[in-house]
């Protein structure tokens, strides 16, 4: 835990302090800020509030009483609930607005960790809990030189694999392949760089790309044949600790030219991801802060236009850091209102999409920021690949 950091970034936000609190892992992104053991063994409820100024507070259970030794700040012990009730009020004396990770209405439901009766009980104190979603934004997103290097060692490796991964399947055409088929090779692949990841990757052939979270298994997939449309979702990231994924979707035709619809439909999504990345481009160049949903609004705005908007049914992209999905600003103003800001040094990925029944597009690339800039980390997609 950076505590100079944390008590800085209050300051600046005008909040009197950030109060954490967990009960079973029910709140990871507190673990993982504080710098807490994720396998610790945790039956009670505890707390830690940090000030503005000034040392930080503690309150755990007397079963529990060390959970949070590891961190600095006085330590209040507690045991029935009303000793619970006592010592929260008292830890939070003279405190009146609080950062948690709490979202108005549940708009950020990925920062909405603690739960409605603690927001009560804060509020009968007099507290007014405000959201820490761009705290959060600021710790958990915000990557160091070292976990950028290691997005790029993942970029590299994974562009490479896909590039060949459309030769092997041109190989194995006449032998026989299923999208499983091409799952085990991408994997294996993988593997051999190094790279680690949770599911996929994802293979699919015509109407399976229309489903964005498809999983081909050994018992239900499809042949990949002359005449399909073919879409291959990967990601991954270093097997080392404290490492970044990398993120990307591509798609094209096996054995043929792609029709006047696939080529219209492709067109579209290129243009609307390419809309997205020149929004975060040219705020970053101009120093000009920008939200989530601002870039989502550049990317739907195309394929809206296009007439397509009601085929495109998940967000513009995610914030990408160890966790694929992580805790910072998504492009996102369709399942949620996201006005976290894109901040400098961390990813997020572009993955516009159109799914018609028979078939369906995803176009992704992650994008890097800084203080002054923000670009694509990898290869883009321009046209179709023919296999």
């Amino acid at each position: 835990m950076n505590l100079e950091a944390i008590q800085v970034a209050l300051r600046e936000a005008g909040h009197d302090g950030w109060l954490f609190y967990d009960h079973h892992h029910r709140d990871p992104i507190a673990g993982r800020i504080l710098g807490l053991d994720p396998k610790a063994h945790i039956t009670r409820r505890w707390y830690y509030y940090v000030p503005a100024t000034g040392e930080p507070r503690k309150l755990v259970h007397r079963v529990e009483q060390g959970r949070l030794d590891s961190l600095p700040g006085a330590k209040g012990l507690y045991s029935s609930w009303q000793e619970l009730a006592a010592g929260l009020e008292a830890m939070l004396t003279g405190a009146r607005t609080i950062a948690m990770q709490y979202s108005p209405n549940n708009a950020i439901m990925y920062v909405s960790m603690v739960d409605a009766g603690t927001v009560e009980f804060l509020r009968s104190l007099g507290k007014q809990v405000v959201s820490s979603a761009d705290l959060v934004s600021q710790f958990e997103a915000v990557l160091t030189a070292e976990q950028i290097a290691s997005h790029t060692v993942a970029q590299k490796a994974i562009d490479a694999i896909l590039a060949e991964g459309w030769k092997e399947i041109g190989r194995r055409l006449d032998t026989g392949l299923t999208e499983f088929d091409h799952v085990q090779w991408l994997s294996e692949a993988m593997r051999r760089e190094g790279l680690v990841w949770s599911d996929g990757p994802n293979v699919s052939v015509n109407a399976n790309c229309s489903d964005s979270h498809y999983e081909p298994t050994a018992e239900r997939c499809s042949p990949i044949v002359k005449g399909d449309f073919l879409l291959i979702d990967m990601w991954a990231r270093p097997n080392q600790p404290c490492t970044i994924f990398y993120d990307i979707t591509w798609t094209g035709v096996v054995g043929r030219e792609p029709t006047p619809r696939e080529q219209l439909v492709f067109e579209t999504v290129r243009n609307a991801r390419d809309a997205a990345i020149a929004a975060v481009e040219q705020a970053f160049a101009e120093s000009r802060p920008i939200c989530g949903y601002e870039a989502d609004d550049a990317a739907r705005s195309v394929i809206k236009a296009a007439g397509f908007g009601e085929y495109f049914t998940h967000r513009t992209g995610h914030n990408i850091a160890q966790e694929l999905h992580g805790a910072g600003a998504h492009l996102d103003n369709l399942e949620t209102h996201d006005t976290r800001r894109l901040l400098p040094n961390t990813c997020f990925s572009v993955e516009p999409g159109i799914y018609l029944p028979e078939f369906g597009v995803r176009s992704e690339v992650n994008m890097l920021t800084s203080t002054t800039e923000a670009w694509v980390t990898g290869r883009i997609q321009r046209e179709l690949v023919r296999i």
